[in-house]
């Protein structure tokens, strides 16, 4: 039997040293404060007498050596063991170059943080007495050179052998990409699609085959709990994008054997220099969000002629914002009918009734057998 026990999770750190720091004026990242936050993370959970902490990915800016370095010294100084996985700006290149490290690099520089093998992108590890970490690479490069979410067939081989060798543990998967929509129809949606796993399904099979329930990935920052079938993809919203959260997370058995996940979600409110971070990180996101909404009105499924979506593209600007919060009620009067039902979608309304589980939740898992 898994005995109680608690971690954390923070995710798209985008690590960037001062001197790293790279500028574009349509940028949602707030990369500037994203090692003062990371600091505010590790002062609270150093007080929290955690088990282990969970990072999904976008360890850095892009891939610069410097900020892999400085990430893996810090993480060295914690007094828990701390996991990482690979995001697509941590491998953004097959090799390295005058910028970033190369895509086979990465294991060098988290040798203790999951890779005990530095040659390959993906790992298992057992965290405490029952409970086992699969870290998983979604990045992957297809025949053009684009980078796309993707298992290969030689990660999906070793993970099977890996769940078969499984002795009633309690398996916990962490990956970059996400494996359950957490956007609709976010398969096949012009822009969601990037951000989820090319073959989703193909993973989610295996993951149910053998009882796996718990996903933690990151990747779309934004704050949501989504279920299928089963399983649970819990993704965690940037530490360096509205609204900088991060969770702590418990595992509890009841009286009853059944098992349990709380999650509470933090989040940074301030760090120096940005003393309102929240509202300033807001309206950063607002004032960005133009042509993202133009591109979203105007492609499938809405098709919305370009005049119609840029005239109702101001009164969506704080659409993104709403949806990175977690547990979003979207309603939009003022639009369309067909619109605003569409738009409601990307809410927490189901069936009429909202379902509130992004950001605090207590997740019924099962039954201990």
């Amino acid at each position: 039997m898994v005995c109680n026990f608690r971690f954390a999770i923070a995710s798209d750190l985008h690590i960037a040293l001062p001197h790293t720091i790279w500028d574009h004026p349509s940028r949602f990242h707030l990369v500037e404060v994203s090692i003062p936050a990371f600091e505010i993370v590790i002062e609270h959970l150093t007080q929290l007498n955690l088990d282990f902490l969970l990072l999904p990915g976008d360890l850095t800016q892009h891939s610069e050596p410097a900020n892999h370095l400085w990430l893996q010294a810090r993480l060295a100084e914690l007094p828990f063991p701390t996991y990482v996985v690979p995001g697509n700006h941590d491998v953004p290149v097959l090799m390295s170059n005058e910028q970033s490290i190369g895509f086979a690099d990465f294991p060098q520089y988290y040798r203790k943080f999951g890779y005990d093998n530095p040659h390959q992108l993906y790992y298992t590890h057992e965290l405490l007495p029952g409970v086992r970490l699969i870290g998983l690479n979604s990045n992957f490069f297809n025949e053009e050179g684009e980078q796309i979410g993707r298992l290969d067939e030689q990660q999906f081989t070793w993970l099977e052998e890996v769940l078969a060798a499984a002795d009633d543990e309690l398996i916990m998967v962490m990956i970059h990409h996400n494996v359950i929509e957490h956007l609709p129809d976010q398969l096949r949606h012009p822009i969601g699609k990037r951000y989820i796993l090319e073959n989703s399904p193909q993973l989610l099979a295996v993951l149910r085959r053998y009882g796996v329930k718990l996903v933690f990935t990151g990747h779309l920052h934004i704050q949501d709990v989504a279920y299928s079938q089963g399983v649970y993809d819990i993704t965690t919203g940037s530490l360096v994008s509205y609204p900088h959260p991060y969770r702590v997370l418990e595992f509890k058995q009841d009286n009853y054997g059944r098992q349990w996940l709380e999650i509470i979600s933090h989040r940074i409110e301030t760090v120096p220099d940005f003393p309102n971070l929240q509202h300033l990180s807001r309206q950063w996101m607002g004032d960005r969000s133009f042509p993202f909404i133009v591109k979203l009105l105007t492609q499938h499924p809405l098709n919305l002629p370009l005049a119609l979506a840029e005239k109702l593209a101001p009164g969506l600007r704080d659409f993104w914002a709403n949806i990175a919060d977690g547990d979003a009620l979207l309603d939009y009067p003022q639009f369309p009918p067909s619109l605003r039902r569409h738009i409601q979608t990307y809410g927490v309304m189901a069936d009429g009734v909202p379902t509130f589980i992004d950001n605090h939740s207590s997740l019924l898992l099962g039954d201990w057998n």
